[in-house]
């Protein structure tokens, strides 16, 4: 049997992923508490043992789980098994997730060195034990069994594995469960396509799963055939995908999972090919478009917000506020000229790409960058109104430029220039049509107006002058929709060491400015390209 630490990190092959350190040969009593108050973490993030690896396909659930050294053992332990026990061989079943098991097993019955006693344990599993190991002895009682499960967990340094300093066991529970929720969700996906070349390199470890190598096609129809050839499903870029290739999937009964940018995405524009180092992964649909559910939209209207989780929340928002990160960069810099009339309303207008993709789904047929402007005055009609362009828009790469004269002629002033973060701390309202800016604005505590219907619209906390879905349904609190947004729904990876990470360890990166753009050669070509399509238009 394994004497492997009971927490350890999947083979990712690209980095040192390792979050188990030197052994400490006697942990305190202190220490073996803290253990065994986090069984129920551990438990609740599934992870501990070889937690990524295939599942018990057979159905459960069992009265008793065998787990035999051998299959000559098999015939010893035979009359303790009742008819619907499941037998695994222990060597065998190295390979094989512990909690596909443990979640609908009753009883174990196992030898004292096997360390699924110890995750049985944090399950709440009933445990016989056959022989002594350092995980019990014959006849040991729960208590017994609990504490030899804390001291395996308290007999370790955690390290992180993004800083290589150490790291606590509850930090450590989170790392984890950061990893599983990630692997759980690449371990369907068979084949990606619809994805630029220059992002590749982060969409392969964003959906990295060590039971396959993700495969890239260029050709949707290859794509789709060899998805249904291995019964897998395929990951989309939903602006490079035709309809008719979601029309085809759906006919053969293929699942497409739409992979999106994020919403602290990358210091640096996506269309200046900076890759992300932030997506979303939907299996359900997509979370700009409110015509059908997406995970996210799910998960905001059903899932329960812990008050750890909105604690962590408040402080990650907090983070993001003090060091003004948005999506595309960390930006204190001051951009903001004083207002024309002070004491006087100001109200920001974030310009779009008028044929973005969340325009065309949440705008209601409203897509007109001037016509946003005209409705935020009409609405406003003694604020003073700040216009900002989009970056893309301005830079020349994409739709939506408006003569300056014709914004003027409802707005007080266009502003260009800085990060996104120092005008929302300026202004006191923000209109927009599907903008991420005025999520961004609420964490800022900003009133929001909604002309569209974006993804944090119909919570409780903007004004909205579109319809919004009936799904939506509740009422929520600022930390519980930035729980969902940023920490739940989200993946991201560290710059540095290229892991999947919490959204803490992006965000701490992009405030200490140690995230960098490996593509950073081709921004100063693609912003000439976009003058000489700004000169052409």
């Amino acid at each position: 049997m394994s004497a492997a630490p009971l927490l350890r990190a999947p083979p990712f092959p690209w980095a040192d992923a390792g979050v188990s350190g030197e052994s400490v040969s006697s942990p305190s009593a202190a220490a073996i508490e803290e253990a065994r108050a986090l069984f129920a973490d551990i438990r609740a993030a599934r992870v501990g043992g070889c937690f990524w690896g295939a599942p018990v396909e057979a159905p459960g659930p069992w009265p008793v789980v065998l787990r035999p050294r051998d299959r000559a053992e098999m015939a010893a332990l035979a009359g303790r098994a009742p008819d619907q026990a499941l037998w695994l061989v222990a060597d065998e079943a190295a390979a094989l997730d512990p909690w596909s098991v443990l979640d609908q097993a009753a009883r174990l019955v196992a030898h004292g060195d096997d360390e699924w006693i110890a995750l049985a344990r944090c399950a709440g599993v009933a445990v016989d034990v056959l022989s002594p190991g350092r995980f019990g002895a014959p006849g040991d009682g729960d208590a017994a069994l609990d504490h030899q499960a804390a001291l395996a967990l308290a007999s370790i340094r955690y390290r992180d594995p993004f800083t290589g300093g150490e790291a606590g066991l509850a930090a450590t529970i989170d790392v984890l469960a950061t990893w599983r929720a990630a692997l759980d969700g690449n371990r369907g996906i068979a084949v990606a396509s619809g994805m630029a070349w220059w992002k590749r390199a982060e969409i392969r470890r964003f959906l990295w799963h060590p039971a396959r190598r993700l495969r890239f096609f260029r050709n949707p129809r290859l794509a789709l055939a060899q998805a249904q050839r291995v019964q897998g499903a395929v990951a989309i870029w939903p602006s490079r995908v035709s309809p008719q290739l979601i029309a085809r999937a759906r006919q053969r009964g293929v699942p497409l999972v739409r992979v999106e940018d994020g919403f602290v995405r990358s210091v640096g524009l996506g269309v200046d090919l900076v890759p992300p180092s932030s997506v979303v992964v939907d299996a359900q649909g997509i979370h700009f478009d409110p015509a059908a559910p997406s995970d996210l939209e799910t998960l905001l209207a059903t899932a329960a917000f812990p008050q750890r989780l909105l604690d962590r929340a408040r402080a990650l928002r907090a983070t993001i506020v003090a060091a003004g990160i948005s999506k595309y960069a960390a930006d204190t810099a001051a951009n903001v000229l004083a207002r024309a009339a002070p004491g006087r309303r100001l109200v920001l207008v974030p310009g779009q790409v008028e044929d973005d993709m969340s325009v065309k789904a949440g705008g209601h047929g409203l897509a007109s960058n001037l016509e946003l402007v005209r409705r935020a005055r009409q609405a406003e009609p003694d604020a003073e109104i700040w216009f900002r362009p989009h970056p893309d828009v301005d830079a020349g790469h994409r739709r939506g430029a408006v003569p300056d004269a014709a914004i003027l002629a409802h707005a007080d002033r266009v502003v260009r220039g800085g990060g996104m973060a120092p005008l929302l701390d300026a202004v006191d309202a923000v209109h927009v049509l599907t903008s991420l800016a005025g999520f961004e604005a609420l964490m800022r505590g900003r009133a929001v107006v909604c002309h569209g219907t974006p993804f944090y619209a119909g919570w409780g906390l903007t004004r909205d002058l579109a319809p919004v879905p009936d799904r939506r349904g509740r009422a929520l609190s600022l930390d519980a929709l930035v729980a969902g947004v940023l920490i739940l729904y989200p993946r991201y990876l560290d710059p540095v060491t290229g892991l999947p990470c919490p959204p803490e360890v992006l965000v701490d990166r992009m405030a200490s400015a140690r995230a960098t753009n490996r593509l950073r050669w081709i921004a100063p070509l693609r912003r000439i390209q976009g003058r000489i399509m700004a000169a052409l238009r």
